[in-house]
């Protein structure tokens, strides 16, 4: 008996992701943010055409079962890697990104179950500035992002996969075997990635950073949340760790589309559940009883636009709560 299965990376820019003065290009339209991914992969060579990624991660393993035995095993699979497209006047200028070398050690194999891993990634297309600690304090060099997968195959068919490290920027969306998006990274930290992912600080050196996931959003908050941000500039709020986008009982019917972090969601001082990028959250009020149901509490940097009333219908608040329904997770 043979088994088979894969699991790919895909990484983007989502909107507003990039912070300082390297944002200026983005905010006078010479660079551009990415639009966000479909939630099912069709084609990964077919996206790479289209230029929707900054860069990929497929990878792909088998084995071979006898009597319950582990009797053969393979990895296939490879990165890819995108481009930087800067609008110089009536002109479009693309800039091919710098791809690393795959990075693919051997398997961890037991009786039972072999464990793939697989590390891709590549230096941006276009070099930015950073500070260091030495003269000329300024260094002009590229960050490298890269994403590291994990696959375990067991013996009986079984599947696992998951996210075991990645850069902190940008996004990185997980899809599986047959191409749902099951995982999405809950935090891009522009400055962190811009200013310490070169050299020993990357898995080609001596370093890999573990990653925050979450589960992903329902697709009608991804279409709102694609709404919003085709509408123009929306209006943006940052929050830092430990400050509250809303308090329960709070008087108050905003809505708003979650850009960036993780939310811890309140419920008498109890967490009874998590939100990150691309939900909408505050519906709950506007359906209910005017007041606020839960605190959301920032767990890391947060980022969160608002959304315009005439976004959300309210058959369409009926369905983003009905899947939420967070305090009876208690």
């Amino acid at each position: 008996m043979k088994y088979e299965s894969s699991v790919t990376a895909v990484s983007w820019i989502p909107f507003d992701a990039v912070k300082g003065f390297l944002a200026m290009p983005f905010d006078m339209g010479l660079a551009h943010y990415d639009e966000p991914l479909p939630s099912q992969l069709d084609d990964i060579d077919g996206w790479h055409r289209q230029d929707l990624f900054r860069e990929a991660n497929e990878l792909r393993g088998w084995i071979e079962v006898e009597d319950g035995r582990i009797t053969g095993y393979g990895q296939d699979g490879k990165g890819r890697i995108g481009a930087t497209r800067l609008k110089l006047g009536p002109k479009t200028v693309t800039v091919k990104a710098k791809p690393m070398p795959d990075i693919r050690p051997l398997p961890e194999v037991t009786d039972t179950y072999v464990r793939f891993t697989q590390t891709c990634g590549g230096r941006t297309g276009v070099p930015a500035p950073r500070p260091v600690a030495r003269k000329p304090f300024l260094q002009i060099d590229s960050a490298v992002a890269w994403t590291t997968l994990s696959l375990t195959i067991h013996s009986d068919g079984r599947v696992e996969h998951g996210l075991a490290g990645a850069s902190a920027f940008p996004r990185h969306w997980i899809y599986d075997h047959s191409g749902k998006l099951v995982e999405e990274t809950g935090l891009t930290d522009f400055a962190t990635w811009i200013n310490d992912a070169f050299g020993e600080r990357t898995p080609w050196g001596a370093y890999d950073s573990p990653a925050l996931t979450k589960q992903v959003e329902s697709e009608l908050e991804r279409e709102l949340g694609r709404m919003v941000i085709k509408s123009g500039k929306p209006k943006v709020r940052s929050l830092a760790i430990g400050k509250t986008l809303v308090e329960q009982g709070q008087a108050a019917d905003d809505l708003y589309l979650v850009l960036d972090g993780t939310f811890a969601v309140e419920v008498d001082g109890k967490q009874v559940a998590e939100v990150g990028p691309g939900a909408i959250v505050g519906e709950r009020a506007t359906l209910e009883t005017g007041l606020r149901t839960a605190t959301l509490r920032a767990l890391t940097p947060c980022r969160v636009a608002s959304v315009p009333r005439r976004y959300a219908d309210g058959k369409e608040l009926v369905e983003i709560a009905a899947g939420h329904r967070r305090e009876e997770t208690r």
